[in-house]
This record gives structure tokens, sequence and C-alpha cells, in this order.
């Protein structure tokens, strides 16, 4: 066992002794089989930097983020993409479909496309582009980050502010400069760890209700990532730090379903605003909540969320307060298909939840401006067509 230093002890005596004594292989990584280094976070960010009009995007859309969810801007925020990125060349055309839209509808909805590359898994199964982005279990977890971050670079060379689900409490120091929202998932959503992360994240970061359908945890978390927190993390050079964030005021909840069925509703809604003002969260709480049409608000049927979004818009265009925004699951082509070597599967379907086709996609986010643009009419007490 290490001992102190003694009176008479000399600081190399004290060196040596922690040089022979300080680490017990008997004990240590006793279930790992082996330690691949990774590039520290700076690495990446200097072969794969952010250009001035790319910095700009993420700067001014996460601003745009949260003016509507402080009730100063009155688009809708849509986060729509697929389940997960497998593909970078599937997402990257699905990408260039969006950015299209994007434009054609800026003045009633703030798009932002969904591009997660890590994937919670309720047992086990494929975590994503970052954990194996060849889809055969060899797991180039470099191979994945170097992907991951040259997916977003390209996504937002064509113009579109990225939103990511935060898992894994490193990988924001490879990735955050270049994403405008975030989100943490339903199995998170009570983590101290991520309550802690969200605080310091640079962008609005949204927390799902748990698994279980309980709302008021995300309410807390909202509460709880408002103020500043003390933990370890890394560095840009990968170094251990102590960290003191100043508090995330931009957090808000996300509605998901459970496993008990969809919480979606007009009553569901104005319960989890209910639960953030008794939790006394940051003001997003007095404007509403985003509403993610997948999951357990759809039972992972793609038919049924486009129905769910549907049934949003027509919510919207009648007035209905609460709803700042919507998530959507979409890829290129509706459904999903096992996971496997990219060359085996079919291009531009997902490989974990089903999505809905873009075609699909494309005619809801139409709806849904509309469904803006009569909800401003409503309010003035006009009329427009439709």
């Amino acid at each position: 066992m290490q001992t102190l230093r003694g009176p008479g002890s000399s600081a190399d005596d004290e060196q040596r002794r922690l040089d022979e004594s300080a680490v017990y292989p008997e004990t240590v990584d006793v279930n790992i089989r082996q330690l691949d280094p990774i590039p520290a976070p700076r690495a990446f960010i200097r072969d794969l930097p952010l250009s001035r009009e790319q910095i700009e995007l993420v700067l001014r859309s996460r601003q745009e983020i949260r003016d509507v969810l402080h009730g100063r801007d009155d688009r809708l925020l849509v986060i729509v993409g697929p389940c997960s990125i497998h593909d970078p060349k599937a997402a990257l055309e699905y990408a260039s479909r969006l950015a299209k839209v994007r434009e054609q509808v800026s003045d009633d909805l703030l798009i932002v496309m969904r591009a997660y590359f890590e994937k919670p898994r309720t047992t086990v199964g494929w975590k994503g582009l970052i954990n194996d982005p060849d889809l055969d279990g060899t797991f180039d977890i470099r191979k994945g980050m170097w992907l991951a971050r040259k997916t977003l670079t390209s996504l937002l060379s064509l113009g579109l502010p990225v939103g990511i689900e935060w898992l894994d409490p490193i990988t924001p120091q490879y990735f955050s400069d270049a994403i405008s929202w975030g989100a943490i998932g339903a199995r998170n959503t009570e983590s101290q760890v991520h309550r802690e992360l969200a605080s310091g994240l640079s962008m609005p970061v949204g927390f799902k209700n748990s698994t279980d359908g309980n709302v008021q945890a995300a309410a807390d978390s909202c509460y709880a990532s408002a103020f500043e927190h003390h933990f370890l993390s890394v560095n840009l050079d990968g170094q251990v730090i102590s960290v003191e964030t100043k508090g995330n005021p931009d957090c808000h909840v996300i509605l998901r379903g459970s496993a008990s069925g969809p919480n979606y509703g007009p009553s569901h809604v104005r319960s989890a605003i209910e639960a953030l003002r008794s939790s006394q969260a940051s003001s997003t709480s007095s404007y509403g909540v985003l509403i993610d049409a997948a999951h357990g608000n759809c039972g992972k049927d793609e038919r049924v969320e486009a129905q769910v979004v549907e049934e949003l818009a027509g919510r919207v265009a009648a007035g209905e307060p609460g709803i700042l925004g919507v998530m959507m699951e979409s890829f290129l082509l509706g459904g999903h298909q096992k996971p496997g070597p990219v060359d085996q599967l079919i291009f531009g379907q997902s490989v974990t939840d089903s999505c809905i086709p873009w075609e699909r996609t494309s005619e809801l986010l139409y709806t849904l401006a509309r469904a803006v643009r009569q909800r401003r009419q409503h309010q003035q007490g006009g009329r427009v067509a439709v």
C-alpha cells in the first residue's frame, strides 16, 4: 500500500514509491480487452475546421432557436432527419433535399436537421456511426469520430443547422462547435452526468420525458441544468480538467410518449408546462414544449407518426398554445432494415427506428408551414388561404 511521505523523505523517494506501487495490474482493467488511443479533440477540429460562414450559421441558428423557445419568434421549430445516420452519403442526399424545402418555408418553420451519431440501446444492438461506422462489429471508433465530424461540416456547407443527441459526455468536445441544438434522450434524462453536461453546452438542449412517461424528471432536468455545476471532463487537448459551468437557460422539455402510450395531446402539453413551472425551471417553461412525433407517440410506426404530425399541424393552425416545435424521424425511404455492412444495405433506409419517407416528409413540412400561417391569421382574427 502506498504510504504517506514522512518528514525525512525526499521528493525523489516519493516519486520512486509512486512509480513502483501506484498501479496494480491485478486489480485494474480486469474486464478490458483493449485500449485504443484516440486523438484529442483539437486534432479533429484542426483537420476538419469550420469556415467563417459555417460558424456564423451555427451562431445565428442557435439564437433563432432560443428566440422560438422564449416566444420571441412565432415560427415553429422542426427537428427532422434520420433516426440515426449510418451512411453519410445517403444523409447528404437527404440533406440536399431538406435544404431546398428549408429555404422555401423559412418564414414559417425553423428547420434543423437531425444528425444522430450515437444510439442508446435498451439492451444491446448497433450503437451508431461513431461506435461502429462499418456496421460489421469492428468498432473503429476513431474512424467513426472522423466520419461524424466530416458529415457535420458537410451538412453545414449546405446551409443546414444540425441537431444531435448527446449521449457520451466526451464527444461534445469533438463536435459541439458545429451543433445548433441538442437533446438528452429518455434513458438519460434523470442522469446527473447529463444534467451537468447540459449546463455547460453552448446551445439549447431539450430533455425528453423518461421511458416510463415521467415528465417531471425532464422538468427537473431543465431546472438543474440552469444552475452552475462542477465536474470532471476533458479539454480540447484531451487533458482531464475540472469544469465550472455557468448554467444553461435554454433547456426545454420534449414529449416523446412512452411504453404506456402517447403524450402529445393538449392535456399532456398543459401538464408538462405546469410541471416546468412548478419546478421553477428557466423562462422557456412559460411558452411550451417540443413534441416528438416518433417513439412512444406513434408506437414506432412511421405511418402513425405522419398522422401525429398532421394532427399537431391542425392544432397549431387552430392557435393552441404551448407547441413550440415538432420532431420527426425521416429518411429517403420509409420503414427500416436490419443493420449490416453499408454496401449490402438498401440506400437511404434507416437501420434503427422506422422513418417517414422523403415524399411524405416534404408534404408534412409544407403542411406545418401552412399551419403556422393559419395560426398567425387566427391570432389576428383574419383568414388565410389553404
